[in-house]
């Protein structure tokens, strides 16, 4: 497979490190060659210094056989146009970022893919959707909700406490879970499923003997109605429901996040620029309060009812403020915490500090274009900021080897756990007994880079 992506910003670069690490024939193109000269040399990429709308640039390239064209310059105008171009010259797909909501819309979509452009992507609308997600319950890391009525869900929940049942001596009594294998854990008749557990730095899918330990972070597959159990179980019955929410830095993607969030959800925008806090004031929902102040004055969140929020989101464009200030707040006591990390090299480190939920933009933008590269069938996929894992939505075809026999007799590759899946709308779990049907949507937990080895299983 052969992949040209014009643009060698943030998002591009993580495009081509991640496609290049699959094997695949990526070629980077950008005017800037200083860019292209600060990539890794054991990057198995071919670079272009041409500008991307370039027409000898892009025939040098090779479009005639490209599989996909992705266009991620920092210019919406210039992406659109290079999609445009490069279909006429022979790319089977084309993927332009915007910037422009309205272009994001349902209706507009026929239009654009008569201009030749097979799909837009626009990561700060995709961010702002998984930060509202994540700001429903205190107590969850990540949220994904999946099926019409959003009623199948993936939830990420770090574990704290011990279990009372194996250590007398903890203060809080409260978490069910610590410490118990997953098979004791299956005759209690929950309705959940453990689809993987990130462990001091690994991700595993686990099996019955394998007990849940204090600070791990547990991914469960369940039904919306189930939302509860595992909030008791994992001890979180003291963690508030979310009504109030501070957001840190008045960007793109705050906007995006206020517009994504609740109408019933007071919140308040901290911003240090004057002329953008006016800005700001016409571009946010009604019920939004911008203030004009650093994120990180304490006393001024004090005087704005620091005390009563349940959610402290920190979007700046300084990755190192927005760990701290996260951090901080945690320790003031807001349970729901949110901060955008785009360096990937501090993933580990803002999730040793405990700083709750990480967003990276790249990444997000990252796993909606790879589902363009899966010959199977695939709704949605998730490339996980704080997991080495993907979560995929595949749709099973008539006739797929995925329909031949029981989920447990499949000879799925070790690494891939299938959770749950949406059946004539309704979302429900699968077990080792399920037979899957054509027409469902089945939602898959993949780790170490096996997402790809499934496509022969559904296509």
């Amino acid at each position: 497979m052969k992949v040209i992506i014009a643009g060698a910003g943030a998002v591009g670069t993580h495009l081509a490190r991640l496609l290049s690490s699959d094997n695949i024939s990526v070629i980077l193109i950008d005017r800037d060659e200083e860019k292209l000269s600060k990539l890794n040399t054991n990057l198995d990429i071919m670079t272009l210094n041409v500008p991307p709308t370039s027409l000898k640039g892009m025939k040098d390239a090779g479009m005639e056989d490209a599989d996909l064209f992705i266009a991620v310059t920092p210019h919406e105008s210039e992406n659109l146009l290079c999609c445009m171009l490069a279909k006429q010259l022979g790319a089977k797909r084309t993927v332009a970022r915007v910037d422009n909501y309205e272009y994001m819309r349902p209706e507009n979509r026929a239009f654009f893919e008569n201009m030749g452009i097979a799909s837009l992507i626009y990561p700060e609308l995709l961010a702002a959707k998984d930060i509202a997600a994540s700001t429903q319950f205190s107590w969850v890391r990540q949220l994904w909700e999946f099926g019409d009525n959003k009623d199948l869900v993936l939830m990420s929940v770090k574990m704290h406490d011990e279990n009372p049942k194996f250590d007398k001596e903890i203060k809080n009594k409260n978490n069910l879970l610590v410490g118990r294998t997953l098979r004791d854990i299956g005759m209690d008749g929950h309705k959940f499923h453990v689809v993987a557990i990130k462990r001091e730095g690994d991700t595993v899918i686990p099996y019955g003997d394998e007990k849940i330990l204090p600070r791990d972070l547990v991914f469960f597959m369940t039904t919306r109605n189930e939302i509860n159990t595992i909030r008791h179980l994992s001890g979180k019955d003291d963690y508030p429901s979310v009504h109030h929410a501070v957001i840190v830095g008045g960007g793109k993607l705050s906007v995006r996040t206020d517009w994504a969030l609740p109408d019933s959800m007071s919140v308040k925008i901290i911003e240090p620029n004057q002329e953008r806090c006016e800005e700001l004031g016409r571009l946010v929902k009604p019920r939004t309060l911008v203030i004009n102040g650093e994120g990180h004055d304490m006393e001024l969140l004090n005087d704005e009812g620091f005390d009563h929020l349940e959610a402290f989101i920190a979007l700046t464009d300084n990755d190192e403020e927005n760990i701290l200030a996260c951090v901080a707040a945690r320790r003031k006591g807001i349970r729901r915490t949110i901060a955008q990390v785009e360096n990937l090299d501090y993933f580990d480190m803002a999730e040793d500090l405990d700083v709750g939920t990480i967003i990276n933009k790249k990444v997000i933008a990252a796993s909606h274009i790879y589902r363009m590269l899966l010959k199977a069938k695939v709704d949605n996929v998730k490339k996980l900021t704080v997991a080495d894992a993907d979560v995929a939505e595949f749709i099973v075809k008539k006739g797929s080897k995925i329909t031949k026999k029981s989920v447990m007799e499949l000879g799925l590759p070790r690494g891939v756990n299938i959770g749950g899946m949406v059946r004539d709308g309704k979302g429900c779990l699968v077990s080792g007994k399920t037979v899957l049907q054509e027409g469902d949507k089945v939602v898959v937990f993949c780790i170490n880079s096996t997402l790809k080895r499934l496509d022969r299983y559904f296509k």
